[in-house]
Order: C-alpha cells, then structure tokens, then sequence
C-alpha cells in the first residue's frame, strides 16, 4: 500500500481510500462464487452397440472350467475368453453363495506363461475351491 504525503504547505490529502472498497469487492466475488451452483455438462454420445450379441459364458453355482489350449486361447466353460473377462468371471463366482469349485485344466502343451498368468489372475481374484484338473494328460510326459 502505496502512501502519499501531504504538500509541504500542509494541504489536506483529496485521494480517497480504496482500500476498504477493494476488500468490499472481494467478499463479495468470493460469496458469489460459492454461492452459484456448480454447472455439470453432458456430452451424448451415440456409441456403436454390440451386433453379435456375445452374451458371457454362464457362471455354473456347482463348478466352473478354465481351459489353457496349446493355441494360446483361455477357455471358460467352453468360450474363449481373455484374462480380464477371467478375472470379472472369477470376481463375480467369489461372491456367489456357495462359492463354486474352480477346475484348472492346462493342455499338455500349453505355454506355461499362460497357464502361470491364469494362476496369477485367480490368486489375485482371491479364489478359495480350485483344483487342477485332466492330469491323467501328463502321464506320457
């Protein structure tokens, strides 16, 4: 804040002091501020739908069946699926009651990256009833 004297010969200062108006002004910018509602915009988007009606695989109450093929494909109940959907699959049969059985069955020939990534995605999905399944298939090996 910036002062200015008086003349030399004493005059009376004629400036007026701003300020009190300056401090009046930014109260009231900062009430009005909080007091507009905040404004939400939409954006519609008319996203393409799914024409092929995939509808997932069902999740069996009793027991459910992942299958590594030596293509490299992860099967659940027969259909092919992808370690994210595994992972939705395994997230939604952890919180069913009673809890279904989980039979892993690798082909001989798998990769064993892919047969360790299925068991890194159903330790992460906390899956308690698992088993390993067809190991009569590694009897030759």
């Amino acid at each position: 804040m910036a002062m200015s004297s008086a003349g030399a010969e004493g005059d009376p200062m004629m400036d007026i002091n701003t300020t009190p108006l300056i401090d009046v002004m930014l109260v009231l910018l900062i009430m009005f501020i909080i007091t507009i509602p905040i404004q939400t915009h939409a954006v519609k988007l008319d996203l393409p739908q799914d024409s092929q009606n995939n509808s997932p695989p069902p999740i069996d109450p009793v027991k459910n069946k992942i299958v590594v093929t030596r293509a490299g494909e992860i099967l659940w109940n027969g259909a092919p699926v992808n370690p994210i959907q595994l992972r939705q699959y395994l997230d939604i049969t952890t919180t069913m009651t009673p809890v279904p059985e989980l039979h892993l069955q690798p082909e001989p020939e798998a990769r064993y990256e892919l047969v360790d990534e299925v068991l890194a995605v159903t330790k992460r999905a906390k899956v308690q009833a698992m088993g390993f399944v067809g190991n009569e298939a590694y009897a030759n090996f």
